[in-house]
């Protein structure tokens, strides 16, 4: 089961401050953990939305819209993420607790969302393959 681990943004990172040292030490300590464990799949942090760009699709069938950054409403917006791949949710619950608080400050919020795995998303044994196919063609391009 993958889950993923979304850090929410807070006025802070959405004004571009950086993490102090002591809290990226803290994160890579935590990230060696998850990796010693066999459980991490990736972890990045995310640039603040004044560089984000949002596209929606307010009409069916129509043309997307753009609308550039920054957004307000920082407790909407994602900061960073980290994810896991684990045998339960009670297990992914265990790893998101022993996250450091992401910002510091008592600000921090993770938000934990199991991913769909492809079989749950498809019934058609022909797409199943395809979707199989392509993700074998992602990891031997990172590969290469």
């Amino acid at each position: 089961m993958r889950f993923m681990m979304i850090v929410k943004a807070t006025t802070d990172s959405e004004a571009g401050v950086l993490p102090s040292q002591e809290l990226i030490d803290a994160m890579q300590k935590y990230n060696e953990e998850l990796v010693k464990a066999g459980v991490l799949l990736a972890a990045d942090g995310l640039h603040s939305s004044s560089n984000a760009v949002r596209i929606s699709y307010p009409e069916p069938g129509g043309k997307p819209k753009v609308v550039d950054g920054p957004f307000t409403e920082a407790k909407e917006m994602i900061a960073g993420y980290t994810l896991i791949e684990v045998k339960s949710r009670e297990e992914a619950i265990e790893w998101a607790l022993r996250m450091p608080d992401p910002h510091g400050y008592g600000q921090g919020e993770i938000e934990l969302r199991q991913v769909f795995e492809v079989e749950e998303l498809m019934e058609d044994p022909e797409s199943i393959a395809r979707e199989e196919a392509l993700r074998k063609q992602i990891g031997e391009t990172k590969n290469a």
